[in-house]
């Protein structure tokens, strides 16, 4: 039975990894950070069937310990501090977390055992301000945020690592991905939640900063498979995404529309909302996963939008 240690497991996609690999019947083990209120709510389904481990990515001594005793064939990096717009108020943090967090856990794994695969999850906000459309593996990173420097940061510490110790390192670029799991700060889950509550007429307006945004959104859940797949073969670097982009005006058109609502009606701008600097532009081009991986797009647009919505709806009833 192959044994797997998912960082980041309590969160979106950590969460649905951690489900994916339960059920592929591996031995999943999880890192939580302890709190003094329960942060496991996306994993209180896998109850007896996940090994939780109370540890932390900035903490060196406790991720040597976990690694050693649990002696993982598979590590999935989810850790991170992840909301774009909270990062330049929390510049320091977020390095430390995210990119620092990720070299903690290369150098614990080199020392205990240097063979175990390791998965870093990358993002597009790498790519910043856009140096071509779509973007590939080898596009040119112009992050725009502390997230999107310190992604940057793990990206190429996971390239060197793997060329210069010849450890097994697979960088996944992936794209915004969404789901009912996703966290209220992010503006998917914002723009669903705020829907919902205004058409059961508990909330009158939803303030949001830049709706010209525009994104590369796909499902969490699906996306999940695609990151254990590249796991299985040779160490690369690939592009998840639909190669498909919507505005974020579209997203909250779109979330209405499901609810039989005209988005004019209750949506206002806070400026105070918008980033320092913008990322435009995001449009993924999964090609090199399609002809390596077999990858092919599951959830439509539409279709994400929608099964946020019920989902929303459905804890009302």
């Amino acid at each position: 039975m192959k044994k797997a240690l998912v960082t980041g497991c309590t969160g979106q996609t950590g969460s649905y990894l951690a489900e994916l690999l339960i059920e592929k019947d591996y031995e999943v083990h999880g890192i939580v950070r302890r709190s003094s209120t329960s942060n496991t709510a996306n994993i209180s389904h896998l109850e007896g069937r996940i090994n939780l481990h109370f540890g932390d990515i900035t903490d060196s001594d406790s991720l040597h310990k976990i690694i050693k005793e649990v002696q993982p064939d598979e590590i999935y990096n989810f850790a991170a501090m992840s909301q774009v717009r909270i990062s330049y108020d929390l510049p320091v943090f977020t390095g430390d977390v995210t990119g620092l967090g990720f070299a903690r856990l290369l150098e614990a794994v080199r020392a205990v055992k240097p063979d175990t695969k390791i998965y870093q999850a990358c993002s597009s906000e790498m790519f910043g301000k856009v140096q071509e459309i779509p973007q590939t593996e080898i596009t040119p990173f112009y992050p725009r945020s502390p997230y999107g420097c310190a992604k940057a940061y793990a990206f190429y510490l996971g390239r060197a690592y793997r060329e210069g110790y010849g450890m097994k390192i697979y960088n996944g670029i992936v794209f915004n991905h969404e789901s009912p799991r996703r966290g209220d700060q992010f503006v998917s889950k914002k723009v669903v939640k705020a829907a919902v509550r205004i058409k059961k007429g508990l909330q009158m307006v939803l303030e949001l900063g830049n709706l010209e945004a525009k994104r590369d959104w796909g499902s969490a859940k699906e996306y999940a498979y695609w990151i254990w797949k590249m796991m299985q073969g040779e160490p690369n670097d690939f592009v998840i995404a639909t190669g498909e982009t919507h505005s974020v005006e579209e997203f909250v058109a779109e979330t209405f529309a499901c609810l039989g609502l005209i988005w004019k009606n209750y949506v206002v701008i806070n400026d105070t909302l918008k980033r320092p600097a913008e990322v435009d532009y995001l449009q993924g081009d999964p090609s090199k996963a399609k002809e390596l991986l077999g990858y092919k797009v599951g959830t439509t647009f539409k279709g994400l939008v929608k099964w946020m919505v019920d989902h929303e709806c459905k804890l009302y009833e």
